[in-house]
């Protein structure tokens, strides 16, 4: 798979030859500036500008077609109008040019002509074996010394260094080149991909997954493209070297139209996430995070664990620091009393020897040093973020290279956050020669600490094997057979099919009349749910259409009356269920949505009717591996409310990890399952039964 995604790629990043189809002579045009760059950048081949009206570009000689070119073209640059591409990109085809890069748009983006003209484009390149980025696309570079190659249109040419950068946006392709410039961040390789008619993310990273120089990649995605392709290369290659990326798109407006909790919380933006997390992407919100995070992981270990502390000379910026650190999942590091104790012997009587460690205003460079020396050290300390805030009478050119003395090979993250202007610029350029990472503001050096800890964990994870599950099949596929039409299945149908798999329902009776009712009640001892029930009735909770406590037959024939009256008239085929009561204490959502491009998506969170208020959901994309019910539930901000707390005992989670495997099961058995629920999922106390009470799932038709 690799070898086919990365083959012809050399043609591309490290040509022998470069053509320029499309260049000119006009000051500002992109054709020039190709050229220009491809000079500029120290190219090491022959540049063969294409213009059948000039005899000279930028002092190279130029050729009237690619056909008179005298010797071998591994790269060309089309640059040529939308309608001129095609037959440029065949006579390419016929020199035995290896690769293309297609500036020129007017493509898919454009639809219509251009979506036609993008498939006879792939076609030209699949018959003559080129590799094609783009179109619509400002071009690619290697600063490899021995293949620099800029065949781009940027006007900021990139440090040398050992990061390649990916970008679907052409226009934000020259911000990033830029604003990695600012930053100091070096540049392997950049590409910017446009539409995609053959080279992708995926291909590009496993490409740069296999290459030395390259140790760390950056992603800008608009789309994920291909995404099983995706994960399957992103994987893989994230067990060799970080992915960090950028993916624009938070929207939740096409989520609106589900009808499950599960749909309408699983939107598109969640799906992303979830897939660039479960295949060790590192997703950032924006490009200044994901320039800070790259430099902290060319430089740093990675921590071994959440465990934080802060050395500081302010204590407004360490608590800053501090609540960031909570905030982001994190914690700060209770250390050791012999620290603490040596602490005390070596700051003054002001300063705090707890963590956050604050060495009060008049801090200098020995006193960073002294403390440093025993904290860094702490085996309770798993990371170190030191602030400093230059005040005029203290050297903060001293301070920084007392970190950089104490810090100095050591196994765990040190980060810096230098504020002041005091000599801050020496003290900048210290630390960063030294590798340590500076930041503007504590709570950006806490945002890269929690992600430097998310790779560390992503990396340590192993998977599970799922357990082996007994289950009905052909029970369920009877009853799924009979609603050929697809939609929301009866609620009786739906109970069917997740019995059939092993998810427990709590007893219950079906009946059409308020004396039917009040008889089941009887027969299935007080006390008692009443739920009207009908084909169009999703959401029950929304029509009051649901009676809890109900504990006499007379309480039962009273309360079904009134749902078949107030409700019967605006749904047709209204029934009634009753339904024991539940024994269990905690309610919880267990559901997948399947998704056009990503798959099934499964959720698992709190349940019962405020579950979209709350949205306190896991979302996994399939398949889950045996420890994925686990962690979605351990990822709750209210996981909390699960365990044992005021004199209730911890609900039975393991038994929610069974029902959500179960469901797996169904789903993967039964493709033609678009969407299942199981809400509320009511889980005992351990050694009790665990049940459901409401489950809903539509068929696609057949």
């Amino acid at each position: 798979m690799a070898n086919e995604r990365t083959r012809g790629l050399d043609g591309i990043f490290r040509p022998r030859s470069v053509a320029v189809v499309g260049a000119s002579r006009r000051v500002g045009s992109i054709g020039r500036q190709v050229v220009a760059n491809l000079i500029a950048g120290g190219f090491q081949g022959p540049v063969y500008p294409v213009n059948p009206k000039a005899e000279v570009v930028l002092s190279v000689p130029a050729f009237p077609s690619v056909a008179a070119i005298p010797g071998p073209v591994d790269l060309a640059v089309l640059v040529v109008p939308p309608d001129a591409v095609l037959t440029a990109a065949e006579q390419c085809g016929k020199k035995g040019v290896k690769g293309l890069v297609v500036i020129t748009a007017g493509f898919r983006e454009i639809g219509g002509e251009g979506i036609v003209r993008e498939e006879k484009l792939r076609a030209i390149a699949a018959r003559h074996g080129m590799r094609v980025i783009g179109p619509n696309c400002m071009g690619i570079i290697n600063t490899e010394p021995e293949f620099a190659c800029n065949a781009s249109f940027s006007a900021t040419p990139p440090p040398c260094g050992s990061v390649a950068m990916v970008s679907q946006s052409g226009a934000l392709g020259e911000a990033i080149l830029a604003d990695a410039a600012q930053a100091g961040l070096g540049v392997a390789m950049f590409a910017s991909v446009g539409n995609r008619v053959d080279v992708t993310a995926a291909d590009l990273l496993a490409y740069w997954g296999d290459d030395d120089q390259v140790k760390v990649i950056l992603l800008y995605l608009e789309t994920v493209g291909e995404p099983q392709e995706f994960v399957q290369v992103a994987r893989a290659v994230a067990r060799k070297k970080p992915i960090i990326a950028v993916k624009s798109g938070r929207s939740e407006a096409g989520a609106l139209a589900a009808s499950s909790h599960t749909g309408s919380i699983a939107g598109a933006d969640v799906a992303a996430d979830t897939l660039l997390q479960q295949c060790g992407v590192l997703r950032v919100d924006n490009f200044r995070d994901m320039f800070a995070l790259a430099q902290a992981l060319l430089t740093q270990p990675l921590p071994r664990g959440p465990r934080m502390a802060i050395v500081t000379n302010a204590g407004g910026p360490g608590i800053l620091a501090t609540d960031a650190i909570a905030g982001l999942g994190m914690s700060m590091a209770t250390l050791a009393p012999a620290t603490t104790k040596a602490l005390r012997k070596v700051l003054p009587a002001e300063a705090s020897v707890h963590n956050p460690i604050d060495l009060i205003a008049s801090a200098d460079a020995a006193r960073y040093r002294a403390a440093l020396r025993l904290v860094a050290r702490d085996p309770a300390v798993d990371g170190l973020a030191v602030l400093f805030v230059s005040p005029i009478m203290i050297d903060a050119a001293a301070v920084a290279q007392a970190i950089v003395d104490e810090t100095r090979g050591l196994q765990k993250p040190v980060l810096a956050c230098v504020m002041g202007r005091q000599r801050g610029d020496e003290a900048l350029q210290i630390l960063q020669r030294a590798g340590i990472p500076v930041f503007r503001y504590p709570e950006d050096a806490a945002t890269t600490l929690r992600l430097l800890c998310r790779r560390f964990r992503w990396l340590e994870r192993r998977p599970v094997k799922l357990p082996k599950l007994r289950v009905d099949k052909r029970a369920a596929a009877r009853v799924l057979a009979a609603h050929g039409a697809g939609g929301w299945l009866p609620a009786a149908a739906t109970e069917a099919v997740l019995q059939a798999y092993g998810i427990p329902f709590t007893p219950s009776r079906r009946v059409a009349t308020a004396g039917d009712a009040a008889t089941a009640a009887h027969k299935l001892g007080f006390p008692v749910v009443l739920k009207a029930e009908a084909p169009d009735l999703l959401h029950k909770t929304e029509h009051r259409a649901v009676r809890t406590g109900l504990r006499t037959g007379d309480e039962v024939f009273a309360a079904a009356q009134e749902l078949l009256a107030r409700l019967g008239g605006s749904f047709p085929g209204l029934s009634l269920q009753v339904q024991a009561h539940a024994q269990g204490h905690r309610e919880v959502l267990l559901g997948m949505t399947r998704d056009a491009r990503y798959g099934p998506l499964f959720a698992a969170g709190l349940g019962g009717v405020q579950v979209e208020l709350l949205r306190d959901v896991a979302v996994r994309i399939g398949p889950l591996d045996g420890k994925d019910p686990e962690e979605m539930f351990a990822s709750l901000q209210g996981r909390a409310l699960l365990g044992a707390f005021r004199g209730a005992p911890a609900a039975d989670l393991p038994a929610a990890f069974d029902a959500l495997l179960r469901l797996q099961q169904l789903v993967l058995d039964f493709p033609r399952i678009a969407e299942v629920e199981v809400n509320p999922f009511i889980l005992a106390s351990r050694g009790r039964q665990s049940a459901a009470v409401d489950g809903r799932l539509r068929l696609e038709a057949r």
